[in-house]
C-alpha cells in the first residue's frame, strides 16, 4: 500500500508539472530590421536578393501579406510598437538626435513593462532611437532614464542610427568601454576645435556623404552631429552585426531557464551600409545587398542558437521592419547604381518618408514551431497590435487603446485583421479602411529629390482601391465621391479637425 501511495502521489506530482510546463509562457522574440522593404525578402518577391533564414521564418509561419509598421520612419513606428499608441499622438515621436530625451514618459505601460508583470525577463539589443535622459546627457556618467526605466532589464543599445553621433554601445545606461580620462562630448549645434569633419574633410573619408552626414568622422564614414573623445569606446562598424549577434546569443543562452522577452533591433540595412568583409561582394546590388544578406545570416544564426538551447518549440519569434525601404538615404554607397532590376518595395508605391503603401507596408512574419502552421494571411495587422495580442497570450488583462487584440491571426487561427488603421509618414497622416486608402491634400514636394522617393503629397484628395490597384496608380478621388467622403469623415473622426494640412518632410 505505501509503495502504491508513492507511486500515485509521483504520477500526480509528475502529472501536474508536466500540465505547469505546458502552460508556460513561451519566450517572444521581435526581430526588428531597419529600413528593410516589402520587396527586399525573397518569401515576398525578391528575386535579385536570397534571404534563406528570412524565407524559413515566413514559410514556417505566418507572412502577412499586408502587414503594417505604424509609420514611414524609425522613431514613431519604434514608439508605436513598444507601446501599442499611434505615434501621431505623442509629438515628440519624429526623428530624433542622438540627444533627444526619451518619449516613452516612465509612468507609461510599456510592452515590456507588461511582459515583466507575466514573469518575463525582458532585454533590448540593438537599435534604441527613443531617446535618453532628460535633454542634458552627460555621457560619462549613468544615463537615465533609458530602456531599464520603461521595463527592459537588461539594455545593450546604440543610442540612435548608425549614421549619428555618439558612436558607441550603451549598457544598462553606461557607455561601455568608456575610458574616464578621455570624456565623451557631443553637439548637434556646433563642431569641437581641432576635430575634423566630412564637410571640410573629404580626404579622410572611406565613404562619401551625398546629403546632411558630413559631420565627425567615425571610421572614415561622416555622421549627423559632432563628436569628441570617447576613443576607446567607439564602435567598429563592419563588426556591429556580429556585436549585436553575440550579444543575442549570450543573452539567449544565459536566460533560457524563464520566459523572456527580446526586442532584437538590427541595424541593417540602414546607412551607412558597412558590411562585415565575410559579405562584402554577397550580392550584386553592392553594400545594401550585402547588409541585407548580412542580417539574413543574422536571422539564422539567432534560429540556430535557439535549436542548440531546445528552444524552438516555446519560443514565438516576430520579424518585421519599422518602416519601408530607401536606396540613397545619406551616402554614395553604390545603392542606386548596383541596384539592377531590383525592386526594393516590390509592387508597391513610395518608400521610407512615403504615404503610399511601400512607406509603411513591410515584411510582417509570425513563428513558433509546432504551434503555428504555415499560412500565408491577407489579414490587415499592424505592429501596433502586438501589445494587446501579446497581453492576451500571456494571461495579462493589460491592453493598449489603439493596440487591436488579433492573436488568432497572429497564430495562424484566423483570417480577420482590424478593420482600419491611420499611416503616418513624418507627421503626415493617411486612412486605410477595409480595401481602401485615402490621403489628404498635403502641401510640399511630391518626390523628395534627396532620396528620389514618391511621398505622397498632392493639392488634391487621393482616394486608391488597393484590391484592384496594389500599386496605387489610379487615383478614384474624383470618380467615386462618395466612398471619398466616407473616409474623408472617418479620418477626421480619429485625427480631428485640426491635423495639419502644411508638414516640413524630416530626412535622416
Amino acid at each position: 500500500m505505501k509503495s502504491f501511495i508513492v507511486a500515485f502521489t509521483l504520477i500526480i506530482t509528475l502529472s501536474l508539472s508536466s500540465c505547469s510546463e505546458g502552460h508556460q509562457n513561451p519566450n517572444i522574440i521581435i526581430i526588428y530590421t531597419d529600413d528593410l522593404g516589402y520587396g527586399d525578402v525573397s518569401a515576398y518577391g525578391a528575386t535579385e536578393i536570397n534571404t534563406p533564414n528570412m524565407d524559413f521564418l515566413a514559410n514556417n509561419g505566418v507572412q502577412f501579406t499586408q502587414g503594417y509598421a505604424s509609420s514611414a520612419t524609425c522613431t514613431p513606428s519604434r514608439y508605436a510598437l513598444l507601446t501599442g499608441s499611434y505615434p501621431w499622438k505623442e509629438k515628440r515621436a519624429r526623428i530624433l538626435p542622438g540627444t533627444a530625451p526619451l518619449i516613452i514618459d516612465t509612468a507609461q505601460i510599456t510592452l515590456p513593462k507588461m511582459l515583466k508583470k507575466q514573469g518575463y525577463q525582458t532585454a533590448v539589443i540593438g537599435k534604441w532611437h527613443l531617446g535618453l535622459g532628460t535633454g542634458q546627457v552627460d555621457w560619462n556618467t549613468h544615463i537615465s532614464p533609458g530602456p531599464n526605466e520603461i521595463g527592459f532589464d537588461h539594455a545593450y543599445i546604440m543610442a540612435a542610427t548608425q549614421d549619428r553621433v555618439p558612436t558607441v554601445y550603451i549598457e544598462n545606461g553606461y557607455v561601455d568601454g568608456l575610458d574616464p580620462s578621455d570624456p565623451i562630448e557631443i553637439s548637434y549645434k556646433r563642431n569641437y576645435e581641432g576635430q575634423a569633419t566630412g564637410k571640410n574633410n573629404p580626404e579622410l573619408l572611406s565613404m562619401m556623404w551625398h546629403h546632411g552626414h558630413n559631420g565627425t568622422i567615425v571610421n572614415g564614414v561622416p555622421r549627423i552631429g559632432f563628436m569628441k573623445g570617447g576613443e576607446s569606446a567607439k564602435w567598429s562598424d563592419i563588426d556591429m552585426a556580429d556585436h549585436f549577434l553575440n550579444k543575442v546569443k549570450n543573452y539567449i543562452k544565459s536566460k533560457k531557464d524563464k520566459p523572456f522577452f527580446l526586442y532584437y533591433g538590427m541595424q541593417q540595412p540602414h546607412v551607412p551600409r558597412t558590411p562585415h568583409p565575410r559579405f562584402v561582394g554577397a550580392t550584386s546590388l553592392g553594400p545594401r545587398g550585402d547588409v541585407i544578406a548580412e542580417a539574413d545570416w543574422c536571422v539564422g544564426e539567432l534560429v540556430k542558437t535557439l535549436q542548440e538551447e531546445g528552444l524552438m518549440e516555446n519560443t514565438l519569434i516576430v520579424f518585421s521592419s519599422d518602416n519601408g525601404p530607401v536606396l540613397n538615404d545619406g551616402y554614395y554607397d553604390d545603392a542606386v547604381e548596383k541596384n539592377g532590376s531590383h525592386t526594393a518595395a516590390g509592387v508597391l508605391r513610395g518608400g521610407k518618408y512615403s504615404l503610399f503603401e511601400a512607406g509603411t507596408r513591410v515584411p510582417f512574419i509570425t513563428y513558433w514551431k509546432g504551434k503555428i502552421q504555415p499560412k500565408k494571411s491577407d489579414a490587415l495587422v499592424s505592429q501596433l497590435d502586438l501589445f494587446s495580442s501579446l497581453a492576451k497570450l500571456t494571461g495579462s488583462d493589460l491592453r493598449a487603446d489603439d493596440s487591436v487584440d488579433l492573436l488568432d491571426t497572429f497564430m495562424g487561427n484566423s483570417n480577420i485583421g482590424r478593420e482600419e488603421l491611420i499611416l503616418e509618414a513624418t507627421t503626415r497622416t493617411a486612412l486605410r479602411s477595409g480595401d481602401w486608402v485615402m490621403i489628404p491634400p498635403y502641401n510640399g514636394p511630391a518626390k523628395l529629390k534627396a532620396v528620389n522617393i514618391e511621398i505622397g503629397n498632392s493639392n488634391q484628395y487621393q482616394l486608391y482601391d488597393l484590391s484592384q490597384d496594389i500599386s496605387q496608380q489610379i487615383n478614384l478621388a474624383e470618380s467615386n465621391p462618395e466612398k471619398l467622403n466616407e473616409m474623408i469623415l472617418r479620418f477626421k473622426e480619429i485625427r480631428g479637425e485640426s491635423y495639419s494640412k502644411v508638414k516640413k518632410i524630416e530626412l535622416k
